[in-house]
């Protein structure tokens, strides 16, 4: 595709499992995938999340952006090729004896694009999970630049929350024609519940669902890898 059509930008979205795993095999996964922003779930959001947050980033190569705990573990990244504009972070409505929720969005810039960078990871009960979505989505409805939405859904592209999300955007997968490719879980892949939503402005390049022994390795979820074209502001 001739990327005088738009603005490349390479994104990862990945649930990193609390760095629970192979934190060496995680950093190695992200490196070789070099990308321009990275959607993280299960992120640092606990005690000393900021210095865990840049330590995760910098053994990525990447900065900071946006989340922690703030967003309840969603983790914005970016290269240095990406300036950040303007960040914030959204909690979902507590559940008694449920685990609290959230989101994290970025503002940015990359060349003459501008969109904004989000993240979120619903929840694993499917009762609560519809009005996390719509949380979400009001969220991403509120963007004044054209959405890119990474998410750990907890459920496939059947589900109401799923559909809540991807209403008005494009589900990258199915862009790129491999919707059946499967993201969770490493051991016994069988489920996509990991998703990259993007504007229909931006044109979807490539998707791939990284498994390699390195992937397996350093989470219970393979990252979603996507290569896409941003419209540019002019």
């Amino acid at each position: 595709m001739d990327e005088a059509a738009g603005v490349p930008l390479r994104v990862v979205s990945y649930n990193i499992h609390s760095q629970r795993d192979d934190t060496a095999a995680l950093a190695e996964v992200v490196r070789a995938a070099r990308p321009d922003v990275v959607i993280v779930q299960e992120g640092p959001r606990r005690f000393r999340w900021r210095q865990k947050s840049a330590t995760l980033a910098e053994s990525f190569g990447l900065v900071v952006a946006a989340g922690g705990l703030p967003a309840l573990g969603n983790l914005l990244l970016t290269s240095l090729r990406v300036q950040v504009l303007g960040t914030r972070c959204q909690r979902f409505p507590l559940t008694p004896g449920r685990h609290l929720r959230g989101a994290a969005y970025a503002d940015c810039r990359v060349a003459d694009a501008r969109f904004t960078l989000a993240g979120s990871h619903l929840s694993t009960d499917p009762a609560e999970r519809p009005a996390q979505a719509a949380e979400f989505k009001r969220g991403l409805d509120a963007a004044a630049s054209p959405v890119l939405a990474g998410a750990d859904l907890n459920e496939g592209p059947d589900g109401p929350a799923w559909a809540t999300v991807a209403r008005g955007l494009t589900d990258a997968a199915v862009a790129a024609d491999r919707a059946d490719r499967l993201t969770y879980s490493c051991a016994d892949p069988r489920r996509r519940i990991d998703a990259l939503f993007v504007d229909p402005r931006i044109t979807v390049v490539d998707y791939d669902v990284v498994d390699t022994p390195q992937t397996r390795r350093a989470s219970d979820h393979f990252p979603v890898l996507v290569d896409l074209l941003l419209p540019t502001t002019g």
